[in-house]
């Protein structure tokens, strides 16, 4: 009994040699620590926002505010609703949580002339088919600031940070998790 038991284990053992091992999974690590408390930036440097663009990633969704200048100062935080600026009139908004956007990059330059000017101000952004934003929305542009809305499917971990580029441009980049 006990050479068959040794026979089998080193049978095992010797087809497992042979085995070959299963493949990682394609799937990336998500794991983002980001958190949901509010992120502050208080420089305050008065160059014109230019666009507002969205993008899918594997682990997160992306809003990218272009500013036409060096990079501004930001606010962006949960809110139980986004606001206009200057009424405080709702901004009505799809999705179970709200991020308010605010950066201080005037939607016009120093003449007053619009440098950016949403063809729909409820639809800011394409997002349809995403996996973690409902919507992006106008919240207005009121001295030096422009505020947007954006409406996600929760209340979930995002990042904010600021790339130079391109040309003298900057840009404003605002990651939201899939998930915690």
């Amino acid at each position: 009994m006990r050479r068959l038991l040794l026979l089998f284990v080193s049978f095992v053992t010797l087809a497992g040699l042979f085995v070959a091992p299963a493949p990682a999974s394609a799937a990336p690590a998500c794991a983002s620590g980001w958190g949901s408390i509010p992120k502050v930036s208080r420089a305050r440097m008065l160059t014109p926002l230019t666009g507002i663009r969205a993008g899918r990633h594997d682990c997160f969704d992306r809003l990218v505010l272009d500013i036409a200048g060096p990079v501004t100062g930001y606010h962006v935080g949960y809110v139980e609703r986004v606001v206009m600026d200057g009424s405080g009139a709702p901004v009505t908004l799809r999705g179970g949580a709200f991020l308010s956007i605010a950066v201080y990059a005037p939607a016009y330059d120093d003449a007053f002339n619009p440098t950016y000017t949403p063809a729909n101000r409820a639809e800011l952004a394409d997002v349809r088919d995403y996996r973690t934003f409902r919507q992006v929305a106008w919240a207005g542009s009121f001295e030096g600031q422009t505020n947007v809305g954006l409406g996600t499917r929760a209340r979930l971990p995002f990042q904010v940070s600021t790339l130079a580029g391109p040309g003298s441009g900057s840009r404003i980049v605002i990651d939201v998790a899939h998930s915690w």
